[in-house]
């Protein structure tokens, strides 16, 4: 339906009014009718379009009809379809009768003029700003939704800045620009009819603080763009130009979807009418366009890799140079942190995650810097945030515990769940459940990843673990049949069966961490023997399981879609699991090439019988196992690859506006 404004008449003066293309306008007929009237007839001028709604029918004028009752009260819409040269071009007569007299009781005249006004955005999600007849004050998921979408601008364009552009009121450079959504007013009409008008962008006050609106006017030089709308701004009046009917602001969006913020933004132009001294203003027509802020979306290990970044501290120089040939074999660009930067602190998965943002205009990636804080903690946002790579970050309000490092945030890849579509996969993250009065994964971060809506959250139990990491005991890898990729999970179960296997073929007294100093070297059989370490190894066992039924349901997964990697695990019920040799299934995915911590498992055949079990899950399915020696992060402080590496992956070739949440 059109948008209706009730329009009063009187038969002592005339009325003059503005009529914005596209809407309509409702005559107060009755209330204008002089005494004793009992009729009335209505005649325009060919610009305008009148209609008579009577018995629930409504009839077009000029019609047989020539006279309409006044009671009961009637009803009479008009619009226009073209736009006024002049200021009240075209007219609207009423003309009121007794009800035997066939001279008029009094007239009305109403003076018409007929504007444009529109505010526009890239509706169509085409990359583009046009005219469209969909709903703008609408916005809608789905591949045939419809609505805009603003980018948060958490970039740095300038290289002299220290923080990200969207906390600072100034547009840098035209890069900064493009980063930005175009919002477009278009405004025609005879230009005179804005000194007694008002053309009002706004923003509704809830909104105000996620957005910022720049306006040049008819300026291209950066120095004329102002911040005009957003934050403490709630208005801005607009001053049509005689010679530009088009207005271009644009938008940047200042925060990201979050608890307290769907991520919908609605602007408003509203015209209004002036009136005499001391009287307020009146809206005469508002029209809205509603953005949806960009959700951050995270990469699982199945996407291709764009950049590798480890660290480089003291005593980790092979460990560096391995995953450099790892990086090389894989085509892909390694970006070293040096001891300078990291402070010793070679975790830098822990520290941050990769991912992006996406508008139909632009893409870019965006580093989510962990509430960890630990010596790497100015690395992202000092080294890793830049032109176009942008950095958000989330703190806890108290102490932090583990469970708020990022090895504690993984991604899994696209899943079909029960014929509920995931085309951005589902977020999981560890947390104390079923366990209540554990560690946790902070409110600040879960809310956020919550309110991103694409890639729905599932918890995990990981509080069973000392360091509570859902990456120790699980991690994908691409696959080139079913749904594209496995499920890796730690088992101790399929490590024992391995072991026995061993046993009974007569390598009884092979040993483990063979070739390392000062390291206890147990045998396969001390091992199987072991009570202690069987019985805390069934209990991490069940707790896999537990997670092992959460993943097959949230996930829609088959027992075909897993695969058990053979891994023990050391520790008690109180203090919790730890890796017994280096945790095989925390490795670094590059592709089809992987980077696996090389277990020092019991050497049979002069072969380490672990390598050579998880060779046999893997390679078949087309994938490079290449076994890192992590000794130095498992003995000194009980790492593994994955969480000593970060990599950034291209993003998804789906678009997450076509996400039916």
């Amino acid at each position: 339906m059109a948008q209706q404004r009730r329009v009063h008449l009187s038969v002592q003066r005339p009325t003059s009014t503005v009529c914005v293309l596209g809407t309509e306008l409702s005559l107060d007929v009755r209330g204008a009718a002089p005494k004793g009237s009992v009729a009335f007839h209505i005649q325009g001028t060919p610009g305008v379009k009148l209609y008579v709604i009577h018995n629930s029918q409504s009839i077009k004028l000029p019609s047989s009809v020539g006279r309409w009752p006044l009671d009961p009260t009637p009803e009479v819409l008009l619009a226009m379809d073209t736009i006024s040269k002049d200021v009240g071009d075209e007219k609207v007569k009423i003309s009121y009768f007794r009800e035997s007299g066939g001279v008029p009781t009094g007239r009305a005249m109403l003076y018409l003029t007929c504007v444009v006004g529109s505010l526009d955005a890239d509706i169509s999600r085409s990359g583009a700003v046009s005219r469209t007849l969909l709903d703008k004050k609408i916005w809608t998921w789905g591949p045939d939704g419809h609505g805009a979408i603003l980018l948060v601008n958490c970039d740095r364009d300038d290289p002299r800045a220290e923080t990200p552009d969207n906390r600072d009121a100034a547009i840098c450079s035209y890069n900064d620009l493009k980063d930005m959504s175009q919002m477009v007013l278009r405004t025609r009409g005879p230009h005179t009819i804005f000194t007694g008008h008002r053309l009002l962008l706004h923003v509704d006050f809830s909104d105000a603080d996620k957005v910022r609106v720049f306006y040049g006017g008819n300026s291209v030089a950066l120095e004329e763009y102002q911040h005009v709308l957003g934050v403490s701004k709630l208005s801005y009046t607009v001053k049509p130009s005689r010679h530009q009917e088009e207005s271009v602001f644009y938008v940047e969006g200042l925060a990201f979807p979050d608890i307290g913020f769907s991520g919908l933004v609605a602007f408003h132009v509203t015209l209004l009418e002036s009136p005499e001294k001391d009287l307020l203003e009146t809206p005469l027509f508002t029209d809205t366009v509603v953005f949806r802020v960009a959700p951050w979306i995270m990469t699982p290990n199945t996407l291709a890799p764009l950049e590798v970044f480890v660290c480089s501290v003291d005593g980790n120089e092979d460990f560096v140079a391995a995953v450099e040939d790892m990086a090389e074999k894989a085509k892909c660009p390694l970006t070293v942190c040096p001891a300078l930067e990291n402070r010793q602190d070679r975790w830098i998965q822990d520290e941050m995650e990769f991912g992006y943002v996406q508008a139909p205009h632009k893409t870019f990636p965006v580093v989510f810097d962990s509430p960890r804080d630990g010596q790497l903690k100015d690395f992202p946002i000092k080294s890793i945030l830049g032109p176009d790579f942008g950095y958000v970050a989330r703190q806890a309000p108290g102490r932090v515990s583990s469970l708020d490092s990022f090895g504690n945030l993984e991604v899994s890849p696209p899943v079909t769940v029960q014929g509920k579509e995931y085309p951005l996969g589902r977020i999981l993250i560890g947390s104390s459940f079923p366990r209540f009065g554990g560690r946790r994964m902070t409110k600040a971060v879960k809310d956020f990843l919550v309110a991103q809506k694409v890639q729905a959250p599932v918890e995990l139990f990981s509080d069973w673990l000392l360091v509570g990491h859902v990456d120790e005991f699980l991690s994908f890898v691409p696959a080139p049949d079913r749904k594209g990729f496995r499920l890796l999970l730690a088992s101790p179960s399929a490590c024992y069966q391995l072991l026995k296997e061993k046993q009974e073929e007569g390598y009884g007294e092979a040993v483990m961490f063979q070739g390392l100093e000062k390291v206890p070297k147990p045998t396969i059989n001390e091992i199987l023997t072991n009570e202690g370490l069987r019985k805390f190894n069934c209990y991490v066992q069940s707790c896999i399981s537990w997670n092992r039924g959460i993943l097959r349901r949230a996930l829609g997964l088959a027992e075909p879609d897993i695969i058990d990697i053979p891994q023990l695990f050391r520790g008690d019920v109180s203090s919790g699991a730890e890796a017994f040799f280096p945790d095989m299934v925390n490795m670094l995915v590059l592709g089809r090439h992987l980077g696996i911590p090389k277990p020092f498992g019991p050497m049979v055949g002069g072969k380490c019988c672990l390598e050579q079990r998880v060779r046999e899950l893997l390679e078949p399915l087309g994938l490079s196992c290449t076994f890192i020696d992590d000794y130095f992060s498992y003995h000194v402080l009980m790492g593994e690859i994955h969480c000593g590496t970060n990599v950034r992956r291209k993003p998804f070739a789906f678009k997450w506006w076509h996400v039916v949440p």
